[in-house]
């Protein structure tokens, strides 16, 4: 488990995971280069939904999260990926219909399927 010197995994986080059995790395301090996953998921959050969006509070915030994940993972393409998304999408034919906008976090964003012909 890759993790980061954050106060919050105290000893007795610590002594649970170890329990588990589960290897800890903790990256050095002040080095968020380390952890580039979790640094490339949150800038995607935040270039690409928080940045556009006015968040009124803590409930508004809670509802267009869980909207952008969906986004992330049925929609928005990812290069490693090979510009398909982490649940994977069919390729569908160019003779089946229409391309239809379907919009996704509030308009914010769409995604793109053909309708039936």
């Amino acid at each position: 488990m890759l993790r980061d010197n954050d106060g919050i995994y105290g000893k007795n986080f610590i002594d649970r995971v170890d329990a588990m059995q589960i290897e800890q790395v903790a990256t050095a301090p002040r080095s968020p280069w380390q952890n580039p996953h979790c640094e490339s998921v949150i800038g995607s959050i935040r270039r690409e939904c928080l940045n556009h969006v006015v968040v009124l509070g803590e409930r508004h915030l809670h509802r267009i999260l869980p909207e952008y994940v969906s986004y992330y993972h049925t929609a928005r393409t990812h290069l490693p990926l090979g510009k398909d998304a982490p649940d994977h999408r069919p390729v569908v034919a160019n003779d089946n219909g229409d391309i239809v906008a379907v919009p996704m976090v509030g308009g914010l964003h769409h995604k793109y399927i053909r309708s039936a012909a």
